[in-house]
């Protein structure tokens, strides 16, 4: 499956030093946050970049090239960064958020039982839809034309690269499969992306053991 995922030229040709690890995780036994992932999250948040980190930064520039206004619709890190200590969610998603927000990148985590079709990174066209919930009950929005979002068959999993995910995809407590997209921007090098994927390997092995990963390195290039 990830060997399909593909970013498309127009995000490309928007930013040519953007790359990407797809890691597809198997056999996940998932839970509620505990001492373990809290811990996890405690020390990430005290080596956490900053701010105004360039690998931060990098993101709001990104946002800017498509028209968002990164300072209302931040980057996934971004709003991390922000947020000190770290929201607890899960043992997964608490896991790759630790990760994020050491490493200055963002990273998205999707339920790939939920999935239709394969992942793709694309400019949005404005008619596809994007499942929230809105008032306590589900509703569909859209996405802006030309907006960069990743999406599948069915529509838009997360809007605006990495702000916003849809309900449908998200990581729960009963999701054993996952797909995790780990972003990169210059000037975050391939050798960091790397270290940030092997690191998120061994939280997610201490989670379940036994686990099977699959990784693959989309590159500039």
């Amino acid at each position: 499956m990830i060997e399909d995922i593909r970013v498309d030229p127009a995000v490309s040709a928007l930013r040519p030093d953007f790359g990407v690890l797809v890691m597809g995780v198997y056999g996940l036994r998932n839970g509620p946050t505990d001492d373990r992932s809290r811990a996890w999250l405690a020390e990430a948040a005290e080596k956490a970049v900053t701010v105004d980190d360039p690998r931060v930064e990098a993101w709001r520039e990104a946002y800017r090239g498509f028209g968002a206004k990164p300072q209302r619709t931040r980057p996934s890190v971004d709003a991390l960064v922000r947020r000190m200590p770290p929201p607890e969610i899960n043992q997964v998603v608490d896991a790759y958020n630790a990760i994020s927000i050491r490493h200055g990148l963002p990273i998205g985590g999707e339920d790939l039982a939920r999935y239709e079709g394969t992942a793709r990174l694309v400019r949005a066209s404005g008619d596809e839809p994007f499942e929230i919930v809105e008032k306590g009950e589900p509703a569909i929005d859209h996405p802006e034309a030309g907006e960069v979002v990743w999406r599948d068959d069915r529509g838009v999993t997360c809007r605006r690269w990495n702000w916003r995910q849809c309900v449908r995809t998200r990581i729960t407590e009963e999701t054993t499969d996952a797909l995790f997209l780990l972003e990169r921007l210059a000037p975050l090098s391939a050798e960091e992306l790397r270290a940030a994927g092997d690191e998120l390997t061994g939280l997610l092995e201490d989670v379940t053991p036994g686990i099977r990963v699959e990784s693959r390195l989309v590159w500039p290039g």
